[in-house]
């Protein structure tokens, strides 16, 4: 099936579209076993990687296969059984691309799972059928919610383990259905599988003949992922400015980067952030050659009818919707780091192409999952008013903090946009990745935690 994209007479025409997505879930509930039976019955794998596991197999004592190795790759998740880090998989049938995100299911790897998702246009939260929905599942659909995954698939596995009884399905799906949808989740399939024995993964089961809707693979490749880019504002961060200075080309001045989103037209008046000058798209340069209009994923030059002080890490958007500009940031975070983030710490933010200095001004609230339970209760989403300014934050937690950076940054909400409303911060010592974070309220408001206030600048150094 050939995926064609028009967006105002231009197409772009693939022979496959591509599909992101993730997999999570508590310990094993099979996702690694999932993921292998995908490769394996949609021959993805090639026979070496086969003879390998299988070689492995028998190393262990098994007779059949053990399709999670294809998938566990580092040693100790080999020995221990277990998934550690995210595993990426790359595969493809005659409808689709897929890059599949393999993310651990330890509490303590909960950041492992918002890497994993946080690209992702759909997630496969597997539910082990013996047990149901636990306090791991309902972490993984509240961090599905966080990152906006536009699709989320519920896939009740171990059938085989409770006899394919359809009400073990049916009262799992409910739970689930009914809590993702109370975090803002906006949709979820339900599909009963047996990933062991193939039930339902790649082709039908032949023991479920209760269920009619579509196997893991099917979904996978009929999920609506590609969205028409003229729905969203046009947002260029500027990556390189492009000054040849040449006989053929004295005067050229071009600004290249990714749109990261909406779609850019020559004539377009355009507004450059965080300066606030005004011009018009005079031309777009893609691959050498001139063109009227570009979109959302693509690598094009813009070029702009006045000489303007532009350089990295500015954001060209149109001049009617562009977004706010602030050094006061509200943000949703997960923290990645092993050590703690603090009230007081100097940091880098990081956002599109732009880099700026911060300090933590406050962190109101720490999202506590540990108590919100639907199990004979009106479904509720979980709070985190139970810690109220922590503090800090520790490894995978997940809050609320307040910034102030040292230099603008012109900063969409991510509810709004998943490119241009997240950032990482970064230590300046050493740059490594600290947190994870997610612009505006998120799903702390859909939670009922209040907004936090924007502290004053006292005490501020720059």
């Amino acid at each position: 099936m050939n995926s064609t994209h028009v967006v105002e007479g231009v197409v772009d025409a693939g022979p496959t579209s591509l599909l992101r997505f993730a997999t999570a879930g508590s310990v094993d509930d099979g996702k690694s076993t999932l993921v292998g039976r995908l490769l394996h019955d949609s021959k993805s794998v090639l026979a070496d990687q086969l003879e390998a596991v299988e070689h492995a197999s028998r190393n262990r004592g098994q007779e059949a296969p053990d399709l999670a190795l294809l998938t566990d790759g580092l040693r100790a998740e080999r020995e221990q059984g277990i998934t550690i880090d995210v595993a990426y998989r790359y595969f493809a049938t005659p409808r689709r691309r897929f890059i599949l995100a393999d993310t651990p299911g330890h509490v303590q790897y909960t950041r492992n799972m918002v890497t994993g998702a946080s690209t992702a246009e759909l997630a496969v939260v597997l539910v082990d059928a013996r047990n149901g929905v636990v306090e791991q599942t309902r972490r993984h659909a509240a961090v599905a919610a966080l990152l906006r995954v536009p699709h989320v698939v519920l896939a009740v596995n171990k059938m085989d383990l409770v006899g394919y009884q359809e009400s073990v399905f049916a009262a799992i799906a409910e739970e689930f259905t009914a809590y993702a949808g109370s975090l803002g989740v906006p949709e979820v399939t339900a599909i009963p599988i047996s990933a062991l024995a193939g039930d339902n993964v790649v082709t039908p089961s032949a023991t479920m003949d209760w269920y009619g809707g579509p196997t893991v693979l099917e979904h996978l490749e009929t999920v609506p992922v590609v969205a028409d880019p003229s729905d969203e504002p046009a947002r260029f961060p500027v990556q390189y400015v492009i000054r040849p200075q040449s006989a053929e080309h004295p005067d050229y001045r071009g600004y290249a980067g990714q749109v990261a989103s909406g779609v850019l037209r020559v004539g377009d008046a355009v507004t450059v952030l965080p300066s606030g000058r005004t011009s018009t798209i005079e031309g777009i340069d893609v691959l050498g050659h001139s063109v009227d209009v570009a979109w959302a994923p693509q690598s094009v030059t813009v070029r702009l009818a006045d000489d303007l002080d532009v350089s990295r890490g500015d954001l060209i958007a149109p001049a009617d919707v562009a977004p706010p500009v602030t050094q006061d940031v509200a943000a949703t975070v997960c923290h990645v780091a092993d050590r703690p983030l603090t009230v007081g710490q100097r940091v880098l933010l990081k956002h599109t192409t732009r880099t700026v200095k911060a300090i933590v001004k406050e962190i109101p609230s720490r999202l506590a999952l540990g108590t919100a339970s639907l199990r004979g209760t009106t479904p509720t989403p979980p709070t985190d008013s139970q810690h109220p300014a922590p503090g800090e934050l520790a490894a995978n937690d997940i809050g609320r903090v307040v910034l102030r950076t040292a230099a603008p940054l012109a900063l969409d909400a991510y509810a709004d946009s998943r490119r241009t409303g997240s950032f990482l911060l970064i230590d300046p010592a050493d740059g490594t990745t600290l947190t994870a974070g997610m612009a505006g309220t998120a799903f702390a408001e859909a939670a009922g935690a209040p907004a936090p206030e924007a502290a004053d600048d006292e005490g501020w150094d720059f």
